[in-house]
């Protein structure tokens, strides 16, 4: 700590001094980088809006309330493997309880995480509920260019309350 006397000789050195005004780079410890997490958060959202329409109506094959989608271009037999099961689902989606929004962002973090984890076949759990996010949700995965087919899941991976998906990996 400077005592009495330095602290006055500093002040006559000092003294008619006029400050800088430092207003082109910003001091090293203080910049403000971007917060990655919310970068992450946005871009997910912008790409989730992207993909997920609400006023997509596209023509689904539902007979008895059994909702399937088959990708144009995609071998007919896949509907089948997913209806009896052929593909064990290793990624599961639980949307008990999630908002439309919410259950929006899950199935983009979904789809993503199943690019880049290598995984082709995942399930995504409905419920029962009001049946809002039982129906909305097949309507929102034909928009999505990596989702291959649909089917309602057997029952060992959930019958009437899930989904199977096919993913592009």
């Amino acid at each position: 700590m400077p005592d009495n006397d330095e602290l006055a000789l500093f002040r006559a050195a000092t003294a008619g001094i006029k400050p800088l005004k430092q207003d082109t780079l910003a001091p090293v410890g203080i910049r403000k980088e971007p917060n990655k997490l919310l970068q992450r958060q946005l871009r997910e959202k912008q790409d989730t809006l992207f993909y997920f329409s609400d006023e997509y109506e596209p023509l689904l094959n539902e007979y008895d309330g059994v909702v399937k989608y088959l990708r144009e271009g995609e071998e007919s037999h896949l509907l089948k493997q997913l209806r009896r099961g052929d593909f064990s689902p290793e990624l599961f989606l639980d949307l008990h309880g999630l908002t439309r929004e919410q259950a929006k962002q899950e199935l983009a973090a979904l789809l993503l995480a199943c690019e880049q984890e290598q995984v082709d076949c995942a399930s995504i759990m409905t419920g029962y509920g009001t049946f809002t996010l039982k129906k909305q949700i097949p309507r929102w995965l034909v928009q999505h260019p990596k989702v291959r087919a649909l089917h309602q899941a057997p029952k060992e991976w959930g019958g009437d309350a899930a989904i199977l998906i096919l993913v592009e990996i």
